[in-house]
């Protein structure tokens, strides 16, 4: 079943790179308490998520904590070396959380998991956004072609707001 306006996220523990290595959040660290924008994205450094998807975030970022916003964070199944890489090299660092899901299990328990076996990526995530308010989900957009981004993307979060 898939989460919906309204929902609270289920418990789950997720990874992300610091200083000292990888470092086990949460949901209850990442979402309690705050308002945070979250998307999801089938993979790190893939052309949609690395080149369509994930810049809209960095360039609308101040615009997004403009109205309230505590945290902005990406989930993908990917591990926490590979999130962490990411988080460098598109110059994330300090703008937006780089989340590790590197079993799928926290998107498995959204119902946003998806597989792209037939791409060779095998279980990842759907392509989402969402806006949550102390871990209640309050928007959803789920991309229906998981190459698109037109229905998550940072301006429509904005939107949103």
């Amino acid at each position: 079943m898939t989460i919906s306006v309204g929902d609270k996220l289920p418990e789950a523990t997720l990874k992300t790179m610091t200083a000292d290595g990888a470092k086990e959040l949460t949901t209850a660290d990442i979402f309690a308490g705050k308002k945070v924008v979250l998307f999801g994205v089938p993979g790190a450094f893939t052309p949609t998520c690395n080149n369509n998807h994930l810049p809209g975030y960095l360039e609308n970022n101040d615009a997004i904590r403009a109205r309230g916003v505590d945290t902005i964070a990406v989930v993908a199944v990917n591990d926490a070396f590979v999130m962490g890489a990411w988080e460098k090299f598109t110059g994330g660092e300090g703008k937006i959380v780089y989340l590790a899901d590197g079993s799928g299990t926290f998107v498995k328990a959204l119902g946003l998991d998806i597989d792209l076996t037939g791409a060779g990526m095998g279980l990842r995530s759907k392509r989402f956004s969402m806006i949550l308010d102390d871990g209640k989900v309050t928007a959803l957009n789920i991309e229906p072609v998981p190459s698109k981004a037109d229905e998550t993307t940072a301006a429509k979060i904005l939107e949103q707001l």
